[in-house]
């Protein structure tokens, strides 16, 4: 007797390569525009993808203003509230600059509930107190339990609450796109 096991439904390719690289090209000149003293400015990148991220737009930023910002990464597995920093593989937060009186810019792949970006704001303050701390995000895909609002978004990708969006990166992942998992597969985001 056989049994059938449904197959899983594959991601959707939301976002290509391309597309990812247009994203990150406006968000660096969004950053410039809005911080008329880059000198002030610092990207630092959550753990995982938006370390990566940072990088990349540290690079936009200099490539077309010519000052490169500070860059840092913050591990928030000690500031987090649902359970996942029990699972969590533990990495380096690296702020190698003061923080004290400077604009901060919390870079991550997916903004969902935002409960990543708050356990980000602690982590920051921890360490100083910056004039003000920005958001910037890949993917808003709704369903925040917080108020928390992104000042630089690349893409509103709204979904399902069970739907997963999933952000892979060449450093990573060894491909550059957004994908939509559908609700009941496993893939984490």
């Amino acid at each position: 007797m056989t049994t059938h096991v449904p197959s899983r439904p594959a991601p959707k390719p939301l976002l290509d390569a391309e597309a990812v690289s247009r994203i990150l090209a406006r968000i660096a000149h969004e950053l410039i525009e809005r911080n008329p003293e880059l000198g002030s400015l610092a990207l630092v990148g959550i753990h995982t993808r938006g370390v990566p991220l940072a990088r990349r737009l540290q690079r936009l930023v200099a490539e077309r203003s010519g000052v490169e910002v500070d860059l840092g990464a913050l591990d928030i597995t000690h500031h987090r509230d649902d359970g996942r920093s029990r699972r969590t593989v533990l990495h380096a937060t690296e702020l190698d600059f003061p923080i004290d009186g400077r604009t901060c810019v919390l870079v991550d792949d997916v903004l969902f509930t935002g409960r990543t970006v708050r356990a980000a704001m602690d982590t920051l303050l921890e360490r100083g107190r910056p004039a003000r701390i920005q958001l910037a995000v890949v993917a808003d895909r709704g369903h925040r339990e917080l108020p928390i609002r992104p000042d630089y978004v690349g893409k509103n990708l709204p979904t399902a609450h069970g739907e997963r969006v999933q952000v892979q990166l060449v450093e990573i992942d060894g491909v550059d796109a957004v994908v939509l998992v559908p609700a009941g597969t496993a893939a984490g985001t």
